[in-house]
C-alpha cells in the first residue's frame, strides 16, 4: 500500500476497531494499512480516520470502519481466497479485501462511482483486484466460483446468482431486510445444496438495486 503521513490516524482508528471486538489480526493489519483519506471525498479529509460512515456522492456512503472491520472478520479469510464483491462504492472495502484474500472481484452500478474507486485504488497502489460496472446482483460469472462473497448494500432477499456462482464450502455475506432495518447474515450452503443462513447483527445499508435487489 502507499506511504503517507497518516499513519498515526491510522493507529487509532486500529484501535478504535479493536475496541468494537474486532479481533481478526489480517483485518486490523489491513485496517492500519490502507489510507482511507484516498476514498472519502476532499471536503471530509478531516473525517476520514474517524470510526464512522461518510457520504461519497450518488446517495452512497463509504461505511463505518469498524462496521467493515467485523463483516470482514465473519468471512474467516485466510489470504488466499477469491472473493467477489458487490458494490465497490468508494473503493476502501475493496482495498481492505486486497489485503485479507488473494484475488478480488468487484461490482459498481454506478459508473462515476466505479471511476473514483479505481483512481483510489490506484493511488492507494492495490494491485490484485478488478472492477467491473454492471449490476452487481446478476455477480460476475466469468471468474465463479468464488470462495467467498460479500454485498455491501442490503437485499429483501438472497440474490439467485449470487448463489450460484458460490464454490462448495463457501460463504456468503449480505445485509437481508427491508430499505430500513436489516440483519447482516452469513450465507453458507448445507450438504443438500440449499442456503443456510445465520444472522449476525442488526445493520443499516444503502439498499441493493438491481434485477434481484430492490427496484430503484
Amino acid at each position: 500500500m502507499a506511504r503517507d503521513s497518516y499513519g498515526s490516524y491510522r493507529a487509532q482508528l486500529v484501535e478504535a476497531v479493536r475496541s468494537k471486538g474486532v479481533r481478526d489480526l489480517a483485518v486490523l493489519h489491513a485496517i492500519g494499512e490502507v489510507p482511507r483519506h484516498v476514498f472519502v471525498p476532499p471536503a471530509l479529509l478531516r473525517q476520514a480516520y474517524d470510526d464512522t460512515s461518510l457520504p461519497i456522492g450518488n446517495g452512497q456512503t463509504i461505511s463505518q470502519p469498524s462496521t467493515q472491520a467485523r463483516a470482514l472478520e465473519a468471512l474467516h479469510l485466510t489470504g488466499t481466497e477469491k472473493v467477489l464483491e458487490v458494490g465497490t462504492g468508494s473503493g476502501y472495502q475493496t482495498a481492505l479485501l486486497g489485503l485479507v484474500a488473494g484475488q478480488v472481484f468487484s461490482i459498481e452500478r454506478v459508473a462515476s462511482l466505479a471511476g473514483r474507486a479505481r483512481t483510489a485504488l490506484a493511488a492507494a497502489g492495490a494491485t490484485n483486484v478488478s472492477l467491473l460496472v454492471g449490476d452487481g446482483t446478476l455477480g460476475w460469472r466469468a471468474y465463479a466460483p468464488y470462495d467467498a462473497i460479500i454485498v455491501a448494500a442490503a437485499s429483501p432477499e438472497v440474490p439467485k446468482p449470487l448463489l450460484e456462482q458460490l464454490a462448495a464450502g463457501g460463504r456468503l455475506l449480505l445485509p437481508l431486510g427491508d430499505r430500513a432495518n436489516q440483519v447482516l447474515t452469513l450465507v453458507t450452503v448445507g450438504a443438500d445444496g440449499a442456503p443456510v443462513a445465520m444472522p449476525l447483527v442488526d445493520a443499516r445499508f444503502v439498499p441493493l438495486l438491481g434485477t434481484h435487489g430492490f427496484d430503484a
